[in-house]
């Protein structure tokens, strides 16, 4: 099948979405797939307001659909609720061609954040942009409540997986975890300040603090918490070294829909303290992580779990099941013809009874 999958988080980013989509390509690509990637390093960009990281492309619809039509495209999948897809979703609408979308992030509590409005201002947005897709791809059962509840039920399930040769308990662990005091407190992930890592700053549990990643609230958490270890970006074996030698991973995150370090974390024996949101409460189990709107109380509970648990449900996520589960929620053109023919044929029945 060849596959248009347009995007506005891609490469050099490095987030959930990028680290998805990047995956599962790959495993599609090797399974005789052909893949189209439309992304916003293609075109000209300017800085996302607040986030200069994320670099926003705006092209004509007409530009992005020349693309796709060229490539012969069997099937459209729109993967964020950016300007990009924005414009393939207006071409996709005036050829009257089938498209999927999928749901990454809590975007309205994601802009809620960094505008200071309430999340409800946003969701129409979100309502418009997938109410005409033929699915949308979520990756938990809160979150399809949550946009049942918004009206869009149209929701196909699409999990997400773990590098189970990279995410081991018995890698090396970085030789800093000796100096430091135990129990080693672990985050992982974007410095932003809608991953509300200030919560997990602020707590005051004894031991020592790690901050794995970069963004651009790193500078001000720096600043203002002298005592955590930041350690910039890591991957690979070495970012499971960390994992494995934590204690506990804090995951403070309260717009992330999944969240592929929790399971990370628990692949490498690591037990995990969360708020009971979206993404833990699909994930973890009580042998496995603590969820407490006191976050405090939440890794008090976790330091008492044993990793045996963690590991047996971290290595419960495929990468190759979840590129299976993206792909049997496309919506090819022929079958999207196939099932609109029928729907005549059944209609076109019906009032012939009558």
């Amino acid at each position: 099948m060849k596959i248009a999958l347009v995007t506005d988080a891609w490469h050099p980013q490095v987030n959930g979405v990028v680290r998805t989509l990047d995956t599962v390509i790959g495993l599609l690509r090797d399974r005789g797939h052909e893949i189209l990637v439309i992304s916003p390093d293609q075109y000209r960009s300017f800085p996302a307001p607040s986030y200069p990281e994320i670099r926003l492309a705006y092209v004509r619809a007409r530009t992005i659909g020349k693309r796709i039509e060229a490539f012969g495209a069997d099937a459209v999948h729109l993967a964020t609720e950016g300007p990009l897809c924005i414009q393939a979703r207006r071409w996709c609408r005036r050829k009257e061609l089938p498209f999927t979308t999928a749901y990454h992030t809590q975007f309205p509590e994601y802009l809620a954040k960094r505008t200071k409005l309430s999340p409800r201002v946003f969701w129409p947005y979100i309502r418009w942009f997938h109410r005409r897709s033929e699915a949308i791809m979520v990756s938990t059962e809160s979150v399809r409540d949550q946009l049942q509840r918004e009206g869009l039920a149209h929701i196909h399930h699409w999990s997400r997986g773990v590098d189970l040769q990279n995410f081991r308990a018995d890698v090396p662990l970085p030789a800093e975890y000796r100096q430091l005091a135990r129990p080693i407190q672990l985050y992982v992930g974007r410095v932003a300040i809608e991953k509300n890592i200030a919560a997990f700053l602020d707590s005051d549990q004894p031991g020592s603090k790690v901050v794995v990643g970069d963004g651009p609230a790193l500078e001000g958490l720096k600043a203002r918490h002298p005592e955590v270890h930041f350690v910039g970006r890591k991957s690979g074996s070495v970012l499971a070294g960390y994992y494995a030698g934590a204690d506990v991973f804090v995951f403070p995150s309260k717009t992330d829909t999944f969240g592929l370090v929790i399971i990370e974390a628990l692949a490498c024996g690591t037990p995990v303290a969360a708020y009971p949101v979206t993404g833990p409460i699909d994930i973890l189990t009580a042998k496995s992580g603590a969820m407490d709107d006191n976050l405090n109380a939440a890794i008090q509970r976790a330091l008492t779990l044993d990793s045996a648990n963690c590991i047996a449900l971290g290595r419960k996520y495929s990468w190759d099941a979840s590129a299976s589960q993206f792909f049997n929620g496309l919506v090819s053109q022929d079958r999207h013809l196939q099932c609109h023919m029928s729907r005549r044929i059944l209609a076109k029945a019906i009032f012939a009874r009558v």
